[in-house]
């Protein structure tokens, strides 16, 4: 049975793969942008403005940019019949008898609900539920487009805790897969927690888990070009919202050891007893990291830190605290649309990899390049849960997207349009989850 089901996913991810081919989505071979970075402010706003404004006029032209289109055609009364009533009758009794077979009769398999209630909107903060429905739909289109996932934006009028974890229990029946979206820390840690514990469907926090997996998978390769082993380093962590303490338990997860990393926010370097701007959250960071209960803020942190990962604002890292990072060092600055020092600016003070969350840059860190491929994973399996297994098996895949003849210092992930990507990750957490016995048994058995 599980043969079966391997064989059935390895022809999915197949096809996934032609079809990408056909639409075109080249792959980079790291041919990245090389050209110095302007360092007119206002120039850089002025390209800013233009891409808002053509943004801007493209989704008033549309009305959006997400549709729901019919599968079949309704050109005769029998086609009405079958579709509709009195044929659709067949599918709502073998579903009644039967529930699991929604994943057989219905687009539950193969739809996710992305969901926000708009407290925490890209760089934008609390602009609440209307105002973020285009990023909504955006990530939506971004589901369809590269791993043929039918995604619907749920854009949620509360921002109670209780209130967001019922309604999105009342949605699941009509989804294979919840993906949380922009939701404010600390209520963020929470409500995942809850959803993952009391649906029977995976659940991700994107924000939290998408991009712990594509830090992961850029650290996995800059570890390769600098020879160092992630139980050693020294790392320091800027932000500790829902990207920073999601990637501070992944690394936990992965065999760094937590009494060598140092993690800040806005208040600076957390320690146990610290007792301004605590939560629950960082309390438990606390616990585990910086035993000599060392204060002050970035410049205190980063000497001989092997790696730092900003998840956080940006021109907050000067070039003297890289120049005493360690040797080799690597930044992964990832604030937007500003990192936490530019590129050029911690090159030129030392650092040996640099990453970004930005496209004009090389090593550009994008969620785009877990989610997909993760709920495509999940999703092929019927999976009931995104499992640890699962989520590190996606950042090796990832990882290993970038061949050995491609890695370099200026290429350590793939380019969020890389075709080999959705297969790859799909692949990788498809076995997971069957692994990891997450899957649903061959539903065909039920027929």
């Amino acid at each position: 049975m599980e043969k079966s089901l391997k064989e059935n996913l390895n022809k999915d991810f197949e096809e996934i793969s032609r079809k990408a081919s056909g639409q075109g989505i080249e792959k980079n071979n790291g041919n990245h942008i090389e050209e110095e970075v302007e360092k007119d402010a206002g120039k850089e706003k002025d390209m800013h403005s233009s891409l808002y404004q053509e943004s801007l006029a493209m989704h008033r032209r549309l009305e959006g940019v997400l549709e729901v289109a019919s599968k079949v055609r309704l050109r005769t009364i029998h086609d009405l019949s079958i579709a509709y009533t009195p044929g659709v009758a067949e599918p709502c009794r073998k579903i009644s008898e039967n529930p699991n077979l929604v994943y057989l009769y219905t687009l539950k398999k193969n739809t996710v609900a992305v969901v926000t209630d708009g407290s925490a909107v890209l760089g934008l903060g609390n602009i609440g539920p209307y105002a973020a429905l285009p990023v909504m739909e955006g990530k939506a289109i971004i589901f369809k487009e590269f791993a043929g996932i039918d995604a619907f934006p749920i854009c949620l009028d509360t921002q109670d805790t209780e209130e967001v974890i019922k309604a999105v229990k009342n949605l699941a029946p009509v989804f294979g897969g919840i993906n949380l979206e922009d939701i404010s820390a600390p209520r963020c840690f929470e409500i995942q927690a809850r959803l993952r514990e009391e649906l029977d469907l995976p659940v991700i926090h994107d924000d939290q888990h998408g991009t712990a997996i594509v830090v992961f998978a850029g650290l996995l390769n800059s570890l390769r070009i600098v020879k160092k082993e992630l139980k050693d380093l020294k790392i320091v962590i800027s932000g500790l919202g829902a990207a920073g303490v999601a990637i501070f338990r992944f690394l936990i997860r992965a065999g760094a050891d937590p009494a060598k990393i140092l993690a800040c926010d806005s208040e600076g370097i957390v320690y146990e007893g610290r007792k301004k701007g605590m939560n629950p959250i960082k309390e438990e960071v606390s616990r585990l990291t910086n035993p000599r209960s060392l204060t002050g803020g970035l410049k205190e942190a980063l000497p001989e830190a092997d790696i730092f990962i900003g998840v956080s604002v940006g021109g907050i890292v000067t070039e003297d605290m890289v120049l005493s990072m360690a040797k080799d060092a690597i930044v992964m600055a990832m604030a937007n649309p500003v990192p936490e020092i530019m590129p050029d600016a911690a090159k030129k003070a030392g650092a040996r990899i640099v990453a970004t969350g930005r496209s004009d840059f090389p090593n550009q860190l994008n969620n785009c390049l877990s989610f997909p491929g993760v709920f495509k994973g999940a999703l092929g399996t019927c999976a009931r849960k995104i499992t640890p297994e699962m989520e590190m098996a996606a950042a090796h895949a990832l990882a290993n997207v970038v061949t050995a003849g491609e890695l370099s210092e200026d290429h350590i992930i793939p380019d969020p349009l890389d075709k080999h990507v959705v297969p790859a990750v799909a692949k990788a957490v498809a076995d997971a989850s069957l692994e990891s016995c997450a899957a649903r048994k061959m539903l065909e058995d039920n027929l």
